[in-house]
């Protein structure tokens, strides 16, 4: 499921090819983000954290911590401890470097590591978050049983993930914009190959009641969704059962 690769000429697998995608675009990442959405992923990032508030939350994982922007979103919640993973090692530097700034570096460790072989103990956090990071994953539902894997039972997982609009008034204007426009941007500033990825693997990627029902094949219970600014992204919410299956 979901075989999108940034770089489809090479022979790498698509998780070699991920890492060496974000490794490459890490300078100009969270430029481009602010950009490309005109600074609405930052509310959507808010507005995630805010739907788990109710939960616990006091160990948090953030898989896909990329340079840290929803790992310091996260922090909002007063957790004692938010550990992020992420294969991209140059993506984690620069998010070291955030939360050494925003005086967050004794609540949120990041970590080097395969988010879709996580070396954690079962049942070890309340919370299992990810922002814009599942779409990347080389095996969708492999990655998803490991989140659930090391959730406490009675635990939840929160992902934020663009998503296709569907069939909505401004769908041509959507299409152009992914097509053409964030790649040629793209190009100007970072590396093309990454926005024309962004956009296949978007369209590629299951989202609203298709996403629901893989986290409910993976484990999952009590999943739902809430699609963000008509569709372009999209919250999930899901508990692991109080009894693991």
């Amino acid at each position: 499921m979901n075989q999108v690769k940034p770089y489809e000429e090479l022979a790498l697998g698509k998780k070699e090819q991920v890492r060496r995608m974000f490794n490459n675009i890490a300078a100009n990442y969270d430029f481009m983000n602010r950009l490309l959405t005109l600074r609405i992923d930052v509310l959507w990032r808010r507005n995630a954290v805010n739907k788990v508030r109710q939960f616990a939350h006091s160990r948090i994982l953030d898989v896909g911590a990329g340079t840290g922007d929803f790992a310091i979103e996260l922090a909002r919640l007063k957790p004692d401890k938010i550990t992020g993973i992420d294969i991209a090692e140059v993506m984690l530097e620069l998010g070291r470097k955030k939360i050494k700034h925003k005086k967050l570096d004794s609540v949120i460790d990041f970590q080097e590591g395969d988010c879709e072989h996580l070396q954690f103990p079962a049942d070890t956090f309340d919370l299992a978050a990810s922002a814009f990071g599942v779409r990347n994953f080389e095996n969708l539902q492999g990655g998803l049983s490991e989140m659930l894997r090391v959730l406490k039972p009675g635990g939840h997982i929160l992902i934020l993930e663009c998503s296709d609009p569907g069939k909505m008034p401004f769908r041509k204007l959507y299409n152009a914009y992914m097509n053409r426009i964030c790649p040629a941007v793209g190009g100007i500033f970072s590396e093309n190959k990454a926005y024309s990825y962004l956009n296949r693997s978007v369209s590629m990627f299951p989202s609203g009641k298709d996403f629901e029902a893989i986290l409910q094949k993976t484990g999952f219970c009590e999943a739902r969704f809430f699609p963000q600014s008509m569709g372009v992204a999209t919250i999930y919410i899901a508990k692991k059962p109080e009894i693991a299956k």
